[in-house]
């Protein structure tokens, strides 16, 4: 048999319905089934090998990766990848069925192509405050491919040679916006596709967001020591914009299209305000636990 064209890279811990729901929607795309391979590559799920291979079935091959974290599983998927194309998404995630078609023929123009991130709510009825706020502010793609020169690593193509000489997925930062940047610092382009769009789940509550935030900032703060100069520095001064960016996001919450209730609009203001105060605290903390040590 032929190696296919592309290669799907899911990294995978512990969410087996999501990934159900994840390949099936990748077994619904508008490209021919054998142009593409799904790899899910799993970092220990406590299920087993065993029940992950009989969800799975199929749809795709498994792959055991070790060592934890999504950047790890991510290239552990890439060991294993026979495609000359990789498109990166996540197990919790849905890609539209013209997903795949869409992300590939933009590498006719980029050598990094980012999709359109939307998110989800997966309940009916009124909209928590975590899931309101997520609605307006989660996943901004387009924003961060033009402006911050990075996309998420839930909707990223790529070419299986320019990942090779770009180097695998770092651990323990902000994984897609380091890769991102240094493979634009080796000269590589990075560009926007609008209609290879991939859906997200909004989270459901504070502990879910928090967790999500608590990542983000010890992942920003690695990066920022690690790669820039006066990190410290740039983190400190950087700290402060979060309490005082609460005034023009919160007038984006109040006139948003993306929010039609003023109830939703209410508690999306009161996680914004929440948000940002953990946000800025929690930076100081981690700044303080490092001059510590």
């Amino acid at each position: 048999m032929s190696a296919p064209r592309i290669s799907v890279i899911i990294p995978h811990y512990n969410d087996p319905e999501r990934l159900d729901r994840c390949l099936s929607a990748l077994e619904a795309q508008s490209m021919d089934r054998a142009s593409y391979e799904i790899i899910v590559a799993d970092n220990g799920s406590p299920q087993g090998e065993a029940a992950l291979v009989t969800l799975i079935a199929d749809r795709a091959r498994l792959v055991i990766v070790p060592q934890k974290g999504a950047g790890p599983a991510r290239n552990g998927g890439v060991a294993q990848a026979r495609g000359d194309i990789l498109a990166f998404t996540d197990c919790d995630c849905l890609p539209d069925p013209q997903w795949l078609a869409s992300g590939v023929a933009a590498l006719d123009t980029h050598d990094i192509v980012g999709g359109r991130m939307t998110v989800c709510i997966d309940h009916d009825g009124p909209m928590t405050g975590a899931g309101a706020f997520e609605t307006v502010f989660a996943f901004d793609n387009e924003n961060y491919v033009r402006t911050k020169g990075f996309t998420v690593t839930a909707n990223l193509f790529c070419r299986r040679t320019d990942f090779e000489k770009i180097g695998p997925f770092r651990t323990e930062l902000s994984e897609d916006k380091e890769w991102c940047h240094r493979a634009i610092a080796q000269g590589y382009s990075l560009g926007y596709a609008k209609t290879a769009e991939v859906a997200h789940p909004a989270r459901h509550d504070w502990p879910e967001l928090k967790a999500k935030f608590r990542r983000i900032n010890q992942e920003s703060y690695s990066y920022f020591i690690l790669s820039k100069k006066y990190g410290r520095l740039l983190w400190l001064l950087r700290s402060f914009a979060l309490p005082l960016s609460i005034l023009p996001h919160g007038l984006k919450v109040l006139t948003t299209p993306k929010l039609h209730r003023s109830a939703d609009r209410l508690s999306a203001l009161a996680i914004l305000i929440r948000q940002r105060l953990w946000r800025f605290a929690h930076a100081w903390r981690l700044l303080l636990t490092d001059l510590k040590g």
